[in-house]
């Protein structure tokens, strides 16, 4: 243990050493060479005095950029490039594999539940979200209430699967049941069930956790952004007559609608990526298996196949890409505005 913190405590001072003496040096070479002239000399001072500006904050961007490129450029481009080769990365076959994924029941199986879950989970996560930030702030204890569904947000999400396995625990017909679903379907008279095991409706059970895990943050947002209503026109739609539900939908969505599709995308990107809830709840079984799921199994499971899995992370890419591109734009059009 102390080993761990001393080592972490030299790293942190490494690192923060380094940096200072990256930009101290860097700035102090840029200097040395584009120094001041001499005197009398005001045209290539000016000139030098430019070139210096306009390259200092590349000496301060170029860590960046440089870790970017290599943590993130080029990993993309060799992720491309094992695309177009066998499971080894050695022998070139072309588009077979891009053919291979297309054709196979278990990636078209994982498209259909990656579809399923970019419909349900943002959909209810942004709808339960706007609801709880609306309700909250209508009641005193609205402040506990947030926190108390916010707090999912800050736990990962193996251990929210943990948590949700019991949950959903079954202990065999004729066991008592601890999980709580089973424990209220038998209160009822009904048949305790595998849940899990079931196919679709274990899915949207899976879901369920992500759904519980994200309405936080999407009330967060939106109670941010209920806000910025301008009191004066809830207040003239009072006097107006209009009931609580025609201001709800005629007044406050319409002047939130932009940052509740940034919210919805938001998830929508959290959720083509999801990965640790179906690992640790089923492990892909009982056909509830995910792109992700899927491209770990046949990078790390079976001997490994560089070309198809690789070929699963390009095609999860270039579903997550627009939806980024339309989030940034949107989120920017935002700014513009204010």
């Amino acid at each position: 243990m102390v080993q761990q913190f001393l080592g972490a405590l030299l790293a942190v001072v490494g690192g923060v050493a380094a940096c200072l003496a990256y930009f101290w040096g860097s700035n102090w070479i840029l200097d040395r060479s584009l120094g001041t002239s001499t005197a009398g000399d005001g045209v290539a001072s000016a000139t030098q005095d430019r070139r210096r500006t306009a390259i200092r904050p590349w000496l301060f961007l170029f860590p960046a950029l440089f870790f970017m490129g290599v943590y993130l450029l080029f990993p993309v481009v060799e992720t491309l490039r094992l695309t177009f080769f066998d499971r080894t990365g050695s022998n070139f076959v072309g588009l077979f594999n891009y053919v291979w994924a297309f054709n196979d029941s278990g990636f078209r199986q994982s498209v259909f539940n990656n579809l399923l879950w970019l419909i349900v989970v943002p959909t209810l996560s942004t709808a339960f979200g706007l609801i709880v930030a609306v309700l909250a702030d209508r009641i005193w204890w609205g402040n506990v209430a947030k926190s108390l569904i916010f707090m999912p947000m800050a736990i990962s999400f193996v251990g929210a699967s943990v948590i949700w396995k019991f949950v959903y625990d079954f202990r065999g017909p004729d066991a008592d049941q601890i999980g709580i679903l089973n424990a209220i379907v038998q209160m009822f008279g009904g048949t305790p069930q595998a849940w899990i095991t079931i196919p679709f409706w274990n899915s949207l059970l899976l879901m369920f956790i992500l759904v519980w895990i994200q309405t936080g943050f999407a009330m967060v947002i939106l109670s941010a952004a209920l806000r910025g209503i301008p009191e004066e026109t809830l207040e003239a739609a009072r006097i107006d007559g209009a009931s609580d539900v025609r201001i709800f939908f005629d007044i406050m969505i319409p002047q939130i609608f932009p940052t509740i599709l940034v919210v919805w995308t938001t998830i929508t990107i959290v959720v083509l990526k999801v990965f640790d809830i179906v690992l640790a709840m089923t492990n892909g079984q009982w056909s509830t298996q995910v792109l992700a799921n899927l491209m770990f199994d046949w990078m790390f499971r079976g001997g490994g196949d560089s070309g198809r899995a690789s070929t699963i992370a390009i095609c999860i890419m270039l579903a997550v890409i627009p939806i980024m591109i339309w989030n940034i734009r949107q989120a920017n059009r935002e700014e513009a505005t204010r």
